[in-house]
C-alpha cells in the first residue's frame, strides 16, 4: 500500500492509496497535508482542495493505523483569478450570467483561472479556450436554461469554399447532425482544465428536453459537455446533472482525462449516458461516480459515413477505481462504432444495479473498419447486474435494424459492410445476484468472435431472480438464471469459471470452433 499522486492544478491535488479497495477503500482513513489533517477518506481516490499555487505540499495518510509514505505535490504556477462576479456575473439564480463568464472567460490569460465562486449562476452555452482552467468552487452551479431559443447551433457539416472538404461541429448519434451547443463547449481547443468541487446542472425534465425526446426539433437535444477535436482536457472533481442528452461527449479528441468526476442523471431520463468518447485516444476515467439513465460509459467512433471519411477509432483508453451504477450498461462498446474500437482496459471498479456490465452492441452495417480488438475486464466486483457480460452482434438499432439482414444467423457473405470482434478478456470478477444471465455472447456467424477469454470468474444468482431479455436482438428470448450462453466463437478460453444457482446448464453454447477449459 501506498500513496500515489495522479493529478495537479494550481488550488488542488489528487491522490491514490493503492491496494486498499474498489472505488471505496476497505477502512476509513486519514489523509495529513504538511502534517495537519486535512480529512477523512473513504475513496481509493481522493482530492485535496484549497491549496495554493506555487507551493510544495506534503501529503500523507494513516491507514488502519499505519503511516504511509508522504508524497509531494508541486501546485502549479497561477499568475491572475479572474472571479466572474467582477465581470457582472449575479449568481442569483435568476439574470443570464451567460455572457459575464463568457467575458472572464475569453479575457483570461495563460496561466491562470476563471473562478465561479459560491452561487447559482444561470447560463446557456459557455465555450472554454486554449490554456484555460475554469474552477467551480464548492456551493457553485451553473444552472442551465432549457429554452431552445437560448441556444447556438452547431451545424453538422459545412462545406469547404472549394467544395472538396468539410467542416463538422455538430454531431448526434454517430452522424454529422445540427445539434444544440453544449452548456460547456469546446472546440479545437487546447490545454483545458475544469475543476472544482462545484456543479453543472442541465435542469432537465420530462417538460423540457427530456420531453418528446426522439424528436428533432429544431436541432437535437445538447450535450452538457462537450469538447469537438481539442487536446489534453482534464475535468476533475466537478458534478455534473440532469443533462438534456448524451451527458459527457468528447467527439475527435485526445490526452483526456476525467478524475473524481460525479455523473448523475434520473434513472428514468432518456439518453442520459454518462461518458460517451467518440473518436478519441488516451482516454482515462479515474475514481468517477456515474449513476445515469442509459450507459454509464459508452465507447463510440461514429456510424460508416464518419468512419469511412475518417477511419478514427477510439483507442488507449483505461477506466479505473470507478463506481457505475443504475445505468442500462456499465461500460458499453458501441453501437456508433463503424470506426472501431482497440485498446480499451477497465479494471478495479464496482458495478451496481445495471442492466449489464459489459455491454457490446454492434451489427451488420457497421462496416469492415469496425474492429474492436484487445478490450478487457479486470478486478471487477458486481452486484444485482442482469447480465455481467453481453456481447450482442444483432443489436437491433437504426430503421432497418429489425430487418433479416441484421438479425438472421444464418451466414451471410461478408462484405464491406461487416463488422469484426477480435480479442475480449474477462479476468479475476465476482458477480453476485445475478438475474437473466451470466453472460450472453453471440458473434457473427459469417465473423466469429476470435478468442474470449474468462480467468477466475464467479457468477451467482439472485434467489428470487427477475425474468429478462439479455440482449437486444430478435433471437434472444426472455428467461431468468441462464449460465454462461456463447454462439459464433472461434476459440473460448475458460479457467476458473464458477457459476452457481443457474437454471439448466452452466455453459449453453453453440457453433464454437475451440473450447480451452482449465
Amino acid at each position: 500500500m501506498e500513496l500515489k499522486l495522479v493529478n495537479v492544478t494550481g488550488r488542488s491535488a489528487v491522490v491514490e492509496l493503492t491496494e486498499s479497495g474498489k472505488y471505496y477503500t476497505e477502512k476509513q482513513f486519514e489523509i495529513y497535508v504538511n502534517g495537519n489533517k486535512y480529512m477523512d477518506s473513504d475513496k481509493v481516490i481522493t482530492s485535496i482542495y484549497g491549496l495554493n499555487p506555487d507551493t510544495e505540499y506534503q501529503i500523507s495518510a494513516v491507514y488502519d493505523g499505519k503511516n504511509i509514505d508522504a508524497v509531494t505535490a508541486k501546485t502549479n504556477y497561477e499568475y491572475v483569478t479572474l472571479n466572474v462576479r467582477d465581470f457582472g456575473a449575479y449568481g442569483d439564480g435568476e439574470h443570464d450570467d451567460t455572457n459575464a463568464i463568457q467575458c472572464a472567460i475569453m479575457a483570461c490569460p495563460k496561466d491562470s483561472r476563471v473562478l465561479v465562486p459560491e452561487g447559482v449562476f444561470k447560463i446557456s452555452s459557455l465555450f472554454l479556450k486554449d490554456d484555460l482552467t475554469l474552477e467551480l468552487a464548492k456551493d457553485a452551479v451553473l444552472s442551465a436554461f432549457t429554452e431552445r431559443e437560448k441556444f447556438p447551433i452547431l451545424p453538422g457539416t459545412i462545406e469547404s469554399y472549394d467544395e472538396t472538404k468539410e467542416y463538422n461541429l455538430g454531431s448526434w448519434e454517430g452522424n454529422p447532425l445540427d445539434t444544440f451547443s453544449a452548456i460547456l463547449c469546446g472546440i479545437n481547443c487546447n490545454n483545458v482544465v475544469i475543476t472544482g468541487e462545484g456543479t453543472i446542472d442541465g435542469c432537465t425534465s420530462f417538460e423540457n428536453w427530456w420531453d418528446n425526446c426522439k424528436i428533432r426539433d429544431i436541432a437535437w437535444r445538447p450535450r452538457l459537455f462537450f469538447i469537438n477535436h481539442c487536446n489534453h482536457v482534464t475535468m476533475h472533481g466537478i458534478t455534473v446533472q440532469n443533462s438534456p442528452s448524451w451527458t459527457i461527449h468528447p467527439y475527435f479528441s485526445n490526452h483526456l482525462k476525467f478524475i473524481d468526476v460525479k455523473i448523475k442523471n434520473p434513472a428514468n431520463s432518456h439518453n442520459t449516458d454518462g461518458l460517451d468518447p467518440e473518436s478519441c485516444q488516451d482516454v482515462l476515467v479515474l475514481g468517477t461516480y456515474i449513476s445515469v439513465g442509459d450507459d454509464c460509459i459508452a465507447i463510440k467512433s461514429g456510424k460508416i459515413y464518419m468512419a469511412q471519411k475518417y477511419q478514427t477509432p477510439t483507442s488507449n483508453m483505461i477506466v479505473r477505481q470507478c463506481c457505475m451504477r443504475d445505468g442500462h450498461g456499465a461500460v458499453t462498446v458501441g453501437s456508433e462504432i463503424a470506426a472501431g474500437v482497440k485498446d480499451v482496459h477497465i479494471k478495479d471498479c464496482i458495478f451496481m444495479n445495471t442492466d449489464r456490465g459489459l455491454r457490446v452492441k454492434t451489427r451488420r452495417g457497421r462496416g469492415k473498419l469496425s474492429v474492436l480488438d484487445d478490450i478487457s475486464f479486470e478486478n471487477i466486483d458486481m452486484d444485482n447486474v442482469m447480465t455481467p457480460f453481453v456481447v450482442n452482434s444483432f443489436y437491433f438499432c437504426d430503421p432497418d435494424g429489425k430487418t433479416e439482414y441484421v438479425g438472421t444467423n444464418q451466414p451471410l457473405p461478408v462484405d464491406d459492410r461487416t463488422p469484426s470482434i477480435k480479442r475480449l478478456t474477462f479476468k479475476d470478477i465476482k458477480a453476485t445476484n445475478c438475474h437473466v444471465a451470466g453472460a450472453y455472447i453471440c458473434g457473427l456467424p459469417e465473423s466469429k468472435i476470435d478468442r474470449l477469454t474468462f480467468e477466475n470468474i464467479d457468477f451467482d444468482y439472485a434467489k428470487e431472480a427477475k425474468s429478462g431479455v439479455a440482449a437486444m436482438m430478435l433471437a434472444c428470448k426472455e428467461g431468468s438464471k441462464q449460465g454462461l450462453v456463447v454462439s459464433n466463437i472461434n476459440e473460448l478460453v475458460l479457467k476458473n469459471v464458477n457459476i452457481n444457482g443457474c437454471d439448466g446448464d452452466a455453459i449453453v453454447q453453440d457453433n464454437v470452433d475451440q473450447i480451452i477449459q482449465e
